[in-house]
């Protein structure tokens, strides 16, 4: 287990063996997770981002499922609309 200190300004220095293996450089953005009563840091990288994509991959398209749902809200104004006319 490696060991760092935080600074006065919160900063924190990711030992060099860890940077490397994940592949953190400078400019890499980091994020923080809370879990129970530890704090997890996931650095952003391409590999990162290629591994998780896919991840959330549904049926449909996203762009399908909003045309869909638009579709759906022209047809209940219309039919408002006709209800309308009608009286």
């Amino acid at each position: 287990m490696e060991a760092a200190y935080v600074t006065t300004k919160g900063q924190l220095v990711i030992p060099a063996r860890i940077r490397r293996k994940l592949g953190i450089k400078p400019g890499t953005k980091v994020c923080f997770v809370e879990r129970g009563g530890e704090i997890l840091f996931q650095p952003v990288t391409k590999e990162y981002i290629r591994n998780m994509s896919g991840m959330l991959k549904s049926a449909t398209s996203v762009t399908e499922e909003l045309l869909d749902e638009r579709k759906k809200d022209r047809e209940h104004e219309e039919s408002k609309l006709e209800k309308r006319r009608a009286r």
